[in-house]
């Protein structure tokens, strides 16, 4: 018999998969400290919790039977995933359960902000009879943004074509074909803030998606623009958004996620005529509640019955003999992809992992978990991307993955070039994992270099003239951003380079755009390995 502790409040209608299994006990005791789990813990098989209980590295030490944990819900913030994944309890959650009740809530603020519903709500109740301040606008022959077209920006897309508006979506991994069967339009951030009656984003919060709606594209968006915002709060810039409204470029805006939650009570949204905001209750119904705890339940009874599972979030097993040769190239193969990703534009269409010397007479394939890890994490969050469903989220991207082995050079030094194939340009990077020194970037493109992936680099791009190093140095000082390190790969004198700046600040977009100002220089990238 199967010991089930579930320590948080979680639906039972949710739970009834388990409690009805003939082989599982389901206990509830909620509201435990972690003492409190530590001294019973040892005797479950599973435990389930919401985000209440914060499952550590010491309750996993006290877990000597422990199979699997799961979290009803998407966040894993609450569980030591590392100390889980060397335990080896397998963690998972239900990515899918809140996808309906997030689009519809998106549908609902949508649908307010066209007709002011709750500022005609609010002056009704108030006892003013008010028809003419309300004037607002059909949804049927306007032309809809969707920024970011995973799961949830399909089905408000979905929703938004059965009221007779046309989608333009905005997706990096997003193929063609793929957005032309959907009946979606792809289209870039600009096309769409010039073009779109209305907005919607459904992207990650990541370092690329902060403020990716900000003063710049206000200035060039569309005069009567209506925003709305359910996915993550600081992707749309809030202060640049209220000065869009009153200056007459947005006319409306409906938030259900801010920068910093709770919103401080001197927020400018409130009280602000022209902005609905909700307190994050994308994911608030008893459907999704419910979904979550249906999902996680079903996985934790195969888990626990040996079966086929899905949704898991840590690393899964291979032998103890493989896993000591490859455990160097890890990290190295996910810094190798994080740092591509940031080199690159266009949407990824192939990846190949190539393995010389001692690595291409063994099975690799345990890699490549970590090169999409760091390609894909950096587009779509590194919350939302782990060495488990990594290779899923790239098939459902239509990602091709290819493995080349040089085998006729197996007396060289192990190393592992990442080639990485966008719609725009293919570029590539090698790297190595030499004992006693650990990971190192070898080259970059063809261009031999050796620098430790870590901490934040300038990958400047540009032709070998004498003096280049001096205006590039110069043009950083003055703009206070430190140069740690420094080093140039060419192939020939007088040709085409490449130099790595390792910087201890971030270099703001104007500083980048002086430094690609400068004649001789072609391309400067920002890369962050951390």
């Amino acid at each position: 018999m199967f010991k089930v502790l579930v320590s948080d409040p979680i639906s039972d209608f949710g739970l009834q998969q388990l409690m009805n299994a003939d082989d599982v006990e389901v206990i509830k005791q909620t509201g435990l400290s972690e003492d409190e789990l530590v001294s019973i813990i040892g005797d479950f098989d599973a435990l389930l919790v919401r985000s209440q209980t914060k499952v550590t590295e010491r309750i996993m030490e006290a877990a000597v039977k422990l199979k699997v944990i799961g979290r009803a819900g998407v966040g894993v913030d609450n569980i030591d995933l590392n100390a889980a994944t060397n335990q080896g309890i397998v963690v998972i959650n239900a990515p899918d359960g809140n996808t309906i009740t997030t689009c519809e809530h998106t549908f609902a603020m949508m649908m307010s902000l066209a007709r002011h519903i709750p500022q005609a709500y609010a002056k009704t109740i108030d006892g003013e009879w008010d028809r003419k301040s309300f004037i607002g606008v059909e949804l049927r022959n306007k032309t809809l943004g969707v920024f970011g077209l995973g799961r949830i920006g399909i089905e408000v897309a979905k929703r938004a074509m059965a009221f007779g508006m046309t989608i333009l979506g905005y997706d990096p991994f997003m193929s063609e074909e793929r957005a032309k069967q959907l009946g979606i339009k792809l289209a870039s951030r600009d096309e769409i803030v010039r073009t779109a009656d209305f907005m919607t984003v459904h992207t990650p919060l990541t370092s690329e998606t902060h403020h990716m709606i900000s003063k710049p594209q206000f200035e060039m968006m569309k005069p009567g623009m209506r925003i709305v915002n359910c996915a993550r709060g600081g992707i749309i810039d809030e202060m640049a958004l209220i000065e869009a409204i009153d200056e007459g470029i947005v006319a409306g805006a409906a938030f259900d996620v801010f920068e910093n939650e709770p919103p401080a009570s001197d927020h400018p949204f409130f009280g602000h005529p022209k902005i609905i905001v909700t307190p994050h209750l994308g994911a608030s119904t008893m459907e999704a509640q419910e979904n979550v705890a249906i999902d996680v339940s079903e996985q934790v009874i195969h888990i626990l019955r040996n079966e086929p599972f899905k949704n898991a979030v840590n690393m899964p097993s291979i032998s103890p003999e493989l896993l000591n040769k490859l455990q160097p190239y890890f990290k190295l193969c996910e810094h190798l992809g994080k740092s591509l990703a940031q080199m690159t534009d266009g949407a990824v269409r192939q990846i190949t992992i190539e393995c010389e010397g001692e690595l291409a007479d063994l099975d690799t394939s345990p890699l490549s978990p970590y090169v999409l890890k760091g390609i894909l994490s950096h587009h779509l969050g590194a919350e939302q991307v782990n060495i488990v469903n990594a290779i899923h989220l790239a098939k459902q991207r239509d990602i091709q993955l290819v493995f080349q082995k040089s085998l006729f050079n197996q007396n060289a030094s192990s190393k592992i070039t990442i080639r990485l194939k966008t719609t725009e340009e293919e570029r590539w990077v090698t790297g190595s994992a030499v004992s006693g020194i650990g990971e190192r970037l070898i080259k970059v493109g063809p261009y031999p270099v050796d620098i430790e992936p870590k901490g934040l680099i300038l990958l400047i791009s540009h032709t070998d003239k004498p003096g280049l190093i001096g205006r590039v140095g110069t043009t950083l000082g003055v703009n206070d951003v430190n140069i740690a390190s420094m080093q140039v790969g060419r192939q020939e004198i007088g040709g085409s380079a490449v130099m790595i700046l390792e910087v201890d600040n971030k270099a703001s977009k104007t500083v980048v755009e002086e430094l690609e100002a400068i004649p001789e220089i072609t391309r400067v990238r920002e890369v962050n390995f951390d």
